[in-house]
């Protein structure tokens, strides 16, 4: 069985739930990081020396982390070839748009936006800051938007790996109270999101529990 350390509030744990969800796996998750601590304990660090979440043990495998490393495993050990193909190329081709979401998009958004708004009160707010950084990820999005006015998922016609690690995000982009332009097919593609079981049970997680501590 999975075995998952790591809270459900995380949005590195989220991909990989999400993708756990997909794929209808048996697993065990448990709480670590944040208000619950633990990920500091020597026992932790022998598993992930940076300390931090997810971590993954596939029965008695050695531990594996950083969450974009744990989904493709997963994909390539229990998901079908159209989820994440065997043949280079196309395995290429939806992995493109993986990295894409995991080193452009996540990296325009978290930091520079989710955590400036969702933690800092309105009063002390860069709000200059914070324009730049939605003018800066709105231009990536709209990448997306043009991407979905051709296909339903963003690699494709089907769920992949590619929209595990694009799609963890777009709860929170949309949740968040921000300004956020027009992008029809992006809306359309995450409403399509939000009717998956597993995208609702381990992506539309509150997240109220971040803003203390």
């Amino acid at each position: 069985m999975l075995k998952v350390w790591g809270r459900k509030t995380s949005s590195n744990v989220q991909a990989v739930m999400w993708c756990i969800g997909e794929l209808e796996l048996p697993y065990q998750r448990i709480n670590i990081g944040h208000k619950y601590g633990g990920n500091h304990t020597p026992e932790f660090l022998a598993m992930n020396p940076n300390g931090l979440v997810p971590v993954l043990r596939d029965d008695d495998s050695p531990p594996l982390f950083e969450s974009a490393a744990i989904v493709r495993y997963l994909a390539a050990r229990y998901g079908g070839d159209a989820f994440w193909p065997q043949a280079p190329l196309a395995r290429a081709a939806i992995d493109v748009w993986a990295e894409w979401a995991k080193s452009s998009v996540y990296v325009s958004f978290i930091r520079p936006i989710f955590w400036p708004v969702f933690v800092v009160a309105p009063q002390d707010r860069d709000r200059q800051a914070i324009a730049q950084a939605l003018e800066n990820l709105t231009k990536l999005l709209k990448i997306a938007d043009d991407r979905l006015a051709q296909h339903d998922y963003l690699a494709g016609d089907r769920l992949t790996v590619a929209d595990i690690m694009f799609g963890t995000l777009l709860y929170r982009y949309y949740t968040l109270e921000i300004a956020r332009s027009s992008l029809p097919a992006l809306e359309k593609y995450y409403q399509r999101l939000t009717q998956r079981p597993a995208y609702q049970e381990h992506v539309m997680v509150p997240y109220d529990e971040l803003r203390n501590g």
